[in-house]
């Protein structure tokens, strides 16, 4: 004798996930994907550790007019460096090739809506930048570093050096094609680093600094290095972060598209 089967048991019920798993499944494939990709990897980790050891081992030919150990200061420098390249290169050359190759618009068919998958992707450098913080910062441990309890500072900085930074790369992404999208992300990069003050301070520009704390790249900089040597908040470079953020993020609401 069979057991009756009870209306419903079999019976399908289609849907969606909550919208915290869908972004937590996003944010996730996202992190893997940086953290798989070679060029990505290299931007996050590898290009900001290398920077931090040789500008401790060699800094000592740079006249910086510092009361500071000079892994005191490189090491802020290179955790604001870090987040730059995540925020903006990373994300600008990844969401470049997504809409080139159609991702993105095949997303935007999903039940994850549009501010899941912005939500996502933010979510994602976060993880990322944990990834940094935890490498950088033990590798700055071990050259000597002893940083401030900034930790107000920091945070502060770091949300709104990633906002300045992601909108700002969402903005070159959108309007450029992936492959110019590639060369420009990685050039401004290759600037900001070299003359943006987001590894030396400004003052080590001379009279540029003054123009360079202006720069996303120079106001992340100094924020982060007011955190860690002082333990302050460098109010006036958030406040500089705040207006790029809200800048970049006009400029991409105009001017993304999906495809």
């Amino acid at each position: 004798m069979t057991t009756p089967i009870t209306t419903g048991t079999f019976t399908p019920q289609p849907g969606s996930a909550p919208l915290h798993r869908q972004v937590l499944a996003q944010a996730s494939m996202e992190a893997r994907l940086m953290l798989r990709n070679g060029e990505q990897l290299l931007l996050a980790v590898v290009i900001p550790v290398i920077v931090l050891i040789a500008g401790v081992k060699g800094g000592q030919h740079l006249d910086l007019h510092e009361d500071y150990p000079l892994v005191d200061i490189f090491t802020p420098g290179v955790l604001a460096l870090a987040i730059m390249s995540t925020s903006f290169t990373s994300l600008a050359i990844a969401t470049g090739f997504e809409r080139r190759y159609g991702v993105i618009k095949r997303l935007g068919a999903s039940p994850l809506p549009r501010l899941g998958l912005l939500a996502g992707k933010v979510l994602a450098l976060v993880l990322v930048e944990l990834v940094q913080l935890f490498v950088i910062g033990g590798v700055g441990q071990l050259l000597g570093w002893s940083p401030e309890p900034g930790a107000v500072g920091f945070l502060l900085a770091v949300v709104l050096g990633t906002a300045a930074f992601a909108s700002l790369g969402l903005f070159v992404a959108g309007v450029l094609r992936a492959e110019a999208t590639l060369a420009a992300a990685n050039l401004i990069y290759l600037l900001l680093l070299a003359g943006g003050a987001v590894v030396l301070p400004a003052s080590a520009y001379g009279g540029f600094g003054s123009f360079a704390q202006w720069l996303p790249s120079g106001a992340l900089g100094e924020a982060v290095r007011t955190a860690f040597l002082h333990g302050d908040v460098a109010w006036r470079d958030l406040g500089v972060l705040l207006g790029w953020a809200v800048v970049g993020s006009a400029l991409t609401a105009r001017t993304f598209t999906w495809e």
